[in-house]
């Protein structure tokens, strides 16, 4: 397994990039605008290839997320979704987004902190039961 990245939602993107570029020295690594679903993900590091902070700023987002909305989630990459998923269902973890795509899936910690898995390299093909599965709650 290897660790990705940390998501936070951001009220101002300039702001938000002012602070952790300008000020606390992280650089941009990647940018991408999904104008579809209306935000914009930029990914931060102290260099390349190096653990990443990801700034989500949603364009419609109110003011203000509340104390449990701007921190995301954490983010894996992992060799086997559909295994992993499975030992994590086994030890009564609930996969809140299965991965019917065989790419990615979200359950959350005992905390209720959201955990992205990422399958590494390609996607697995899709396969039962995850095909079927619906998504549960919220991740």
């Amino acid at each position: 397994m290897q660790y990705l990245h940390a998501m936070v939602r951001v009220r101002d993107l300039g702001e938000s990039l002012n602070f952790y570029v300008n000020l606390l020295g992280l650089k941009e690594i990647r940018r991408s605008e999904y104008p579809e679903g209306r935000f914009t993900l930029v990914y931060l590091a102290t260099a390349e290839g190096q653990p990443e902070v990801e700034l989500t700023y949603n364009w419609d987002a109110p003011d203000t997320y509340g104390d449990a909305r701007n921190f995301g989630h954490l983010a894996f990459a992992v060799d086997d979704i559909y295994a992993l998923c499975a030992t994590l269902q086994a030890g009564g973890v609930t996969i809140r987004r299965p991965p019917r795509d065989g790419r990615m899936a979200f359950a959350k910690s005992p905390d209720g902190i959201s955990i992205e898995l990422l399958q590494r390299g390609q996607p697995l093909p899709p396969a039962e039961p995850w095909m079927s599965m619906p998504n549960v709650g919220t991740w």
